[in-house]
């Protein structure tokens, strides 16, 4: 759930650094975005019913959209071939007018009806190389190759800044926060990386680069290149990516880990895009209206402070952001089974997406989903500029708030070791279910329509299981394939150079797996055996969550119940420190 500060004890605000106090509320150094030239212009305000029992978020979140959303103009002109899907007609395409100005990417060429190809998308990218000793302002841009597809493209990351050394170490060790930009995850959602494409060079040379005074970033266009290629969600071998964050089963997916690991972003930023029609329109008899669904990062064990700071320093002003740029936003949303009951919820809880497996790595993540999955090319270049004003929004938020994340990250980083060993760790979690009033197109006239819905919201999230907080976990010799899958993610993972012997805890299964379920597992004590060349996970570090995550195996989510660790008998859980 959202926790106030106010409900937090005083030793959690007094940050290591100083002991001073840090109020995530507080006044920051502001800097304001440019004016745009592509700017939409504002729409007239719209009334929104709001119902009671709606969270203060949800309110906004409706209030936003509904204004920025209201105004009606002529359909947009698009690049390339364009066809109205039905039901999605005349009147509701008139409610996106398309920005004015140019996106300067190869998807955008004129008479061009393709996207923006792999070796199209490399070359832009190491057209923008610079060496910042020879530029004006100092801006080193360089490629780094974070790794290869499942097929052997190269997925390839430009790194923009103006710290003077551009090297990961010097990154993740500095004074500026790092923003990680993501793109392209899924294949078939092509607007991210083409909004990628537009932001790397506005921050080279254009309106974005002034953020770079205070702000590293690390731009990954396009992670999934064989799903691009190929024109589907998956990548080369059929694995969806963005389920893949904590197995790293896919080579893409293991890209990604080695970038969040070796750079150490502050905030991480996850574009991808939605469905307008399908069920949505079969169970709500309307059509999405949001340019933007939005969701950070929401899982059991998620530091509180990591929470309060993604929602008051990125989603609140994002929202707010694209309202005034001409923009509709929405909390990300899914509809939920058959019932007559008409049923939404938000993102997943698991700690299996990326922003939830880096929520637990105490960054900050923002998922940003434009409309259009299914549209084709039609409103191709507002669903490109949806992303770069969301993009301009975090970096802005991450410049004034540069100090106060390093701040908190090591706040965070601190406090999470410092649990081991007591208390409980939160092994599942339920989002709250709320009355709320969805608004949505009618596919006739294109006016709002208000439905009426149970919105299950992970602003609150409900504690279902807990489990008393090891201090780490003995893997057997021969379970390699956890040990790099976790050394991947930056954990510290100790080989056991002398035999001993450790009081823990067995498991013993206690239910049969279900259906969508891993097997369930009750815990006893015993001495545990470690013998010579085994391993040793503690929870001294600050990567203790998402350990939690992987080798509790009674977690849908665990390396247990997803082959990693192969028997029951090569993990254990160890309760005293070692």
């Amino acid at each position: 759930m959202l926790i106030t500060l106010q409900s937090l004890p005083i030793r959690q605000l007094k940050l290591l650094t100083g002991g001073g106090l840090l109020l995530l509320s507080a006044c920051a150094t502001k800097v304001e975005l440019p004016p745009d030239a592509r700017r939409v212009a504002p729409p007239p305000a719209v009334a929104v019913p709001v119902r009671p029992g709606q969270t203060p978020a949800q309110t906004a979140d409706a209030q936003a959209a509904a204004a920025s959303a209201g105004g009606v103009a002529s359909p947009a002109t698009q690049v390339g071939p364009v066809h109205l899907p039905k039901p999605y007609g005349d009147a509701v395409a008139a409610r996106f007018p398309e920005p004015v100005g140019r996106v300067q990417t190869p998807a955008f060429e004129p008479g061009r009806t393709d996207l923006s190809s792999n070796d199209e998308v490399n070359a832009l990218l190491r057209s923008l190389v610079r060496d910042g000793r020879q530029t004006r302002f100092g801006t080193t841009v360089r490629m780094h190759r974070a790794g290869v597809s499942e097929s052997g493209e190269a997925i390839e990351a430009l790194v923009i800044t103006r710290s003077g050394d551009a090297s990961a170490a010097a990154l993740a060790s500095g004074a500026r926060p790092t923003v990680m930009l993501v793109g392209g995850q899924h294949g078939n959602e092509p607007a991210s990386a083409e909004a990628m494409l537009e932001v790397a060079q506005q921050l080279v040379a254009g309106p974005l680069e002034g953020f770079l005074d205070r702000v590293n970033v690390i731009l990954l266009p396009r992670a999934n290149p064989d799903g691009a290629r190929l024109k589907q969600r998956a990548n080369a071998r059929g694995i969806d990516i963005n389920r893949d964050h904590l197995l790293l089963q896919s080579a893409e997916a293991r890209a990604i880990a080695r970038l969040v690991t070796e750079f150490q972003p502050a905030v991480f930023v996850d574009a991808h895009e939605y469905t307008v029609l399908g069920h949505y329109w079969d169970r709500l008899g309307g059509i999405h209206r949001h340019d933007a669904l939005l969701q950070v990062a929401s899982a059991a064990n998620i530091a509180p402070f990591i929470t309060r700071a993604a929602e008051e320093w990125f989603r609140q002003p994002l929202v707010a952001h694209l309202a005034r740029e001409g923009y509709s936003s929405e909390s990300y949303h899914l509809l939920v089974g058959n019932a007559p009951e008409l049923r939404v919820a938000m993102g997943s809880v698991r700690a299996d997406v990326a922003r939830n497996v880096y929520g637990l790595k105490n960054t900050v993540t923002v998922l940003l989903e434009s409309r259009g999955l299914d549209l084709g090319r039609v409103h191709f270049k507002r669903r490109v500029m949806t992303q770069v004003a969301a993009v301009a929004s975090v970096l802005r938020s991450t410049h004034n708030h540069a100090g106060d994340l390093l701040k908190v990250r090591q706040f965070v980083d601190a406090e999470v070791a410092a649990l081991a060993c007591t208390g409980l760790a939160v092994l599942d979690v339920a989002m709250t279910p709320k009355p709320y009033t969805l608004m949505t197109l009618d596919a006739n006239t294109g006016v709002d329509r208000a439905v009426a819905v149970t919105f299950e919201s992970a602003y609150e999230l409900r504690p279902l299981r807990s489990r008393a907080r090891p201090c780490g976990y003995w893997l057997a010799a021969d379970q390699t394939l956890a040990v790099e899958r976790l050394r991947a993610h930056g954990v510290r993972v100790r080989e056991v150079m002398e035999k001993g012997v450790m009081l823990g805890d067995i498991y013993a299964q206690s239910a049969p797996a279900a259906a969508g379920a891993p097997a369930s597992f009750d815990i006893s004590p015993a001495l545990i055996d470690m013998p010579e060349g085994s391993f040793y996970v503690s929870l001294e570090q600050p990567t203790a969550h998402l350990v939690i995550a992987a080798l509790e195996p009674d977690l849908r989510t665990s390396y247990l119940a997803n082959g990693v660790v192969t028997a029951l008998d090569k993990v254990r859980r160890i309760m005293q420190r070692y």
